[in-house]
């Protein structure tokens, strides 16, 4: 996106939108990258097939060394040139490790995630990129800045009120997601009808309690 229409829709934020400015004080340099934790996972659990939903220019994609590796982007990377719900309204494959990194807006992710979850062996693993943002503009729909999570948060804040899944974030990369499909350890319940109508201020105050965030330290322990 280019310099002018970012400045445009931070302007439309300003305006129109929620008028919370105070920050989450994490420095991301401090911390391991995504394809470092995923790849010791797939390690660990001996995962043979891996999904990558959202390639851009393969940063990730390019690091993580399996037997059998998809990259899904409607633009650029991976190794099918389509969009997620294309890929997905045709698949007939099953994978080990998924990986959410596209669409960063909460209907898109959330759809992302419910087709995942359709397309994962048993014992598999879910990982969703940019779980944790650090400010209002860092998650502001429409994106407003360079760095920019979305609104990813929302749906893993609101899959955590699920019953047969288990989810943490892992403080890392901008808030590594892990979603697998168990009995629920640690459900959230929060009185909202509609997920996207959630205020970051609200994420703000609560996040560490919204994301069930851990130290990516306990990551492998998590998921066993």
């Amino acid at each position: 996106m280019n310099k002018k229409k970012l400045r445009l829709n931070k302007i439309f934020h300003y305006i129109f939108k929620e008028k919370f400015y105070k920050k989450i004080n994490i420095n991301w340099s401090n911390f391991p990258d995504r394809s470092e934790i995923i790849q010791k996972v797939i390690d660990k659990k001996n995962y043979k097939s891996y999904l990558e939903i959202g390639c851009d220019d393969d940063q990730n994609f390019n690091k993580i060394k399996i037997h059998i590796k998809y990259g899904v982007d409607p633009i650029s990377g991976g190794n099918i040139r389509k969009t997620s719900d294309e890929f997905f309204s045709q698949n007939k494959k099953y994978f080990d490790c998924i990986f959410i990194d596209g669409l960063h807006e909460y209907e898109q992710v959330k759809k992302d995630i419910i087709n995942s979850l359709e397309y994962l062996n048993d014992g598999g693993v879910i990982f969703v990129h940019d779980c944790l943002p650090r400010s209002y503009f860092e998650q502001a729909v429409p994106r407003s800045q360079h760095i920019w999570t979305g609104d990813v948060w929302k749906s893993i804040v609101e899959f955590r009120g699920y019953n047969y899944l288990d989810i943490c974030v892992g403080k890392l990369d901008m808030g590594l997601g892990i979603i697998l499909k168990r009995k629920n350890s640690n459900k959230l319940s929060i009185s909202i009808k509609n997920f996207k109508n959630l205020k970051y201020k609200e994420f703000f105050k609560n996040y560490e309690n919204y994301l069930n965030l851990i130290h990516y330290t306990k990551i492998i322990k998590f998921i066993g």
